[in-house]
């Protein structure tokens, strides 16, 4: 018989009520949802009636100790990840925390002390590496012998563009001052620990990278490698916007990102080579049905062939936890772990230096 996981959620946000919460109910074979957390009681509530959970708690602290719970999900705001990995790995409960993991390289590295010591597995949400559009066009990429040049774009509409047209989330005004007060606080402490005394635009830029920008450079190192260096890097429009170029042995990356107010979300991975280009094509993970897809363009004799492949309609957030279920109940090797994430706080780091160098010059 197969083992189902008792999971414990922190954190019953906008990305908890679109896609965890519904992704868990469906996979009941798999799954249990036995114990929930929000600062807001209202929110706990209405989330707990809704399915069916009586195990509530208002301190994250105190659901990492229930004794029979087997995964604890973090998905609470990112300032708070590491205190909540770290009690959970010491409670003995295995972790997947969404990204980013953490907002710097000390707490990478209690929580990675913490898994260690306590023998679980912690597991980073990086659902656009589980599509398997993009893991056939990893497989590509590896057929090319040469590389000559790459490109990473990921040039959104905010989040609630798409939200507010797809899903019916639920807000609460119970939240204290007080608690958002130490959000900030701890927000602003943890970015300058990060990378130090640093002008506001230069800092949002961190938090950009940090957040939408982690996909899409996770996927770049996963696609073709960690950069030897970057060479440029610039921001705009007060941090809301990025450009940078990465060298790599006979080539170099270009990456760009940014956030607007159009209903449009284009994010993709292109490589080129002398005769083959590849493109891994996402689009919003709010609609979920919604396919990444894989477009090769070859030249093959006389012709140049044109293909799109659409792997599957099974979304990207229900892949990555199939295969957590695989980490945990089977023993399968995690992808995405806390030593893979801090590979991506190091890169959000160099393009940090060349930000800071820009605004001086």
């Amino acid at each position: 018989m197969m083992q189902i996981l008792k999971v414990g959620i922190i954190g019953l946000g906008e990305v908890a009520q679109t896609i965890h919460l519904p992704i868990l109910e469906s996979l009941k074979n798999k799954y249990e949802i036995n114990a929930i957390c929000d600062i807001s009681e209202r929110l706990l509530e209405t989330m707990g009636e809704k399915y069916q959970v009586k195990n509530r708690y208002t301190d994250a602290m105190e659901l990492t100790k229930q004794e029979d719970l087997d995964i604890v999900f973090v998905l609470n705001s990112d300032e708070y990840h590491t205190e909540c990995v770290v009690s959970a790995a010491e409670n003995k409960k295995h972790v997947f925390v969404e990204k980013p993991m953490c907002l710097t390289m000390e707490d990478a590295d209690k929580i990675i002390e913490a898994r260690d010591a306590n023998g679980v597995q912690v597991m980073v949400g990086y659902m656009r590496r589980f599509a398997p559009a993009f893991i056939q066009g990893v497989e590509e990429v590896k057929k090319i012998e040469k590389i000559n040049y790459a490109r990473v774009r990921d040039i959104i509409g905010h989040n609630h563009l798409f939200i507010e047209q797809s899903h019916n989330v639920l807000r609460f005004n119970d939240i204290g001052e007080e608690a958002k007060a130490d959000r900030s606080a701890r927000a602003r402490a943890m970015v300058q620990t990060a990378i130090g005394n640093v002008p506001s635009e230069i800092q949002n830029a961190y938090r950009l990278l940090c957040g939408l920008s982690s996909h899409d450079l996770s996927a770049m190192r996963e696609l073709i490698g960690f950069p030897n260096r970057v060479v440029s890097a610039t921001q705009w429009n007060g941090g809301s916007f990025i450009s940078s170029i990465f060298e790599y042995d006979g080539f170099c990356t270009t990456f760009e990102t940014g956030v607007d107010n159009l209903r449009r979300f284009d994010a993709h991975l292109e490589v080129f080579s002398d005769a083959k280009q590849i493109k891994i094509q996402y689009n919003t993970p709010y609609i979920r049905q919604l396919p990444t897809t894989l477009s090769i363009k070859e030249t093959i004799g006389e012709e140049l062939e044109e293909r799109t492949i659409r792997p599957t309609f099974k979304d990207a957030y229900t892949e990555e936890l199939e295969y957590l279920y695989d980490v945990i109940a089977k023993g399968k090797t995690p992808k995405t772990t806390p030593e893979d994430f801090k590979e991506d706080l190091k890169l959000f780091k160099m393009i940090v230096d060349e930000l800071v160098k820009t605004y001086r010059d």
